[in-house]
């Protein structure tokens, strides 16, 4: 059984351990990165989750871009331990923490990632007039989004730290 909590200054310790084991020391220099180095996440919309004892089995976070001037989050990193990979862990994250979002305030989310994972969450390749400041497989850059929002997106996403 896991428990998903909010995200508090004290775990930051364990969720960088946990993204270096998930990610490898290279993780710092994806395209995805580049969102957060003058971004600040958005605290309401960071969880972990626990299992019974405790123990940290997996982390979200959510930070605030634009593309053009619609507001929006990146969605990411979103990372579980090794054990419990493939047991539901990072589905609960993402359904916990999307039904968090204010449509009303961000009108899409955006990652990097396998869209046969995250197509259970509402996700689609992004259209191509949508675009990070760097190198990304066009594939695996994915959009949540409203028909009438995903139609209109195009641009590069930028950092908006202003929204938090």
């Amino acid at each position: 059984m896991i428990t998903i909590y909010p995200t508090e200054p004290s775990h930051g310790d364990d969720i960088n351990a946990l993204l270096d084991r998930s990610f490898g020391p290279g993780r710092l220099a994806r395209t995805a990165e580049r969102l957060r180095e003058t971004n600040v996440p958005l605290a309401g919309l960071s969880f972990i989750a626990c299992n019974a004892d405790g123990a940290l089995l997996g982390s979200i976070s959510y930070w605030p871009v634009r593309l053009g001037t619609t507001p929006g989050l990146l969605l990411g990193p979103l990372a579980v331990d090794s054990t419990v990979r493939g047991q539901g862990v990072g589905v609960q994250l993402m359904e916990a923490s999307l039904a968090c979002i204010e449509p009303t305030r961000f009108a899409f989310v955006v990652l990097v990632g396998d869209l046969d994972y995250y197509a259970r969450a509402g996700f689609r390749i992004a259209a191509p007039e949508v675009h990070l400041p760097g190198p990304v497989d066009p594939v695996r850059l994915l959009v949540r989004a409203d028909d009438a929002i995903y139609t209109h997106l195009s641009g590069t996403v930028r950092p908006a730290p202003d929204l938090c």
